[in-house]
């Protein structure tokens, strides 16, 4: 491996490795990131190691996975009963608990948005408290699972690169 190829190997990594951050945190679109990593490295090697066919079985495994993430959220959030209230409340929530407690603060701030946009939209506490467990299941298991084809994603393009 030359040092220029090298250098586009790390490049593709650290673009690859925000985007794994990315499946953690909201508004970061963590899979399609590390596509783009993967392209990167694939445009300036001549498409040599990664190819066409493997990014775009690497564009299917992000589709589907983003389907999986939201339908788990979803789930998840109608499982214990919560209202679109809930659900927007724990969006609004992880990104206030994201930039006030960092990963503490978005799964805290999850819960207590769902719970809080849940009685704001006239729920009895127990029934938002409930819907708040649920959207932050449903979060949690989304993140899981983004999380886990993300880092599945990075074994499989350094096999691809180095074996």
């Amino acid at each position: 491996m030359s040092l220029g190829t090298i250098g586009v190997f790390i490049l593709a990594l650290v673009v690859m490795l925000f985007g794994l951050a990315g499946t953690i945190l909201p508004m970061i679109p963590g899979l399609p990131i590390m596509w783009v990593g993967a392209f990167i490295y694939a445009l300036f090697t001549g498409f040599e190691k990664i190819n066409w066919t493997f990014l775009g079985s690497f564009a299917i495994l992000t589709a589907i996975t983003t389907l999986l993430d939201y339908l788990a959220n979803l789930y998840g959030a109608k499982r214990m009963g919560a209202t679109r209230w809930g659900i927007l409340g724990a969006f609004l929530g992880m990104l206030v608990g994201l930039f006030t407690g960092g990963l503490p603060g978005l799964l805290i701030g999850s819960f207590l948005g769902a719970f809080l946009g849940e009685v704001l939209g006239g729920r009895e506490r127990i029934q938002a408290l409930k819907a708040g467990v649920g959207t932050f299941l449903g979060f949690l298991g989304g993140t899981l699972i983004k999380f886990l084809v993300g880092c599945a994603m990075i074994g499989m393009f350094i096999w691809k690169v180095l074996f």
